[in-house]
């Protein structure tokens, strides 16, 4: 298995659990489907960065493809690490679902905006890899 296709599916195996129905998570009441609709923005999210990630890698040289790839793999690491850090207070709980999922999509749409940031720093910039 090459590292990109592992690296997109260990990003898309955060939307395993989501709803295989459309929410109207502005009417959600249950847990269930406040689990639901978080679900459903992780996706959203984690589809945001996936491709986020992929343009921006497209534009480097092969050594910063693999030094990209690296940084990236251990940021999932470090998101998932902190998130579950972050949730610990409610962890056996109903909500604790929940509230892994909301951390994760906050951290991954600010990853996305990193990686925004970076993919159009202007040129000449010494700290702008590409």
């Amino acid at each position: 298995m090459k590292v990109i296709p592992r690296l997109a599916l260990l990003l898309s195996l955060y939307g395993v659990g989501s709803a295989a129905f459309a929410l109207d998570c502005n009417k959600a009441v249950t847990q269930a489907e406040m689990n639901g609709c978080v679900a459903q923005d992780l996706n959203q999210a984690d589809a945001e960065l996936n491709q986020t990630y992929l343009a921006y890698r497209a534009k480097l040289r092969p050594t910063q493809q693999n030094q990209i790839r690296d940084v990236q793999l251990a940021w999932i690491k470090y998101r998932d690490l902190s998130c579950r850090f972050e949730s610990s207070n409610v962890a056996g709980g109903s909500a604790a679902g929940m509230a892994l999922q909301t951390c994760l999509a906050e951290k991954t749409r600010q990853r996305a905006q990193e990686l925004k940031a970076l993919s159009g720093c202007p040129e000449g910039d010494l700290n702008c890899p590409h």
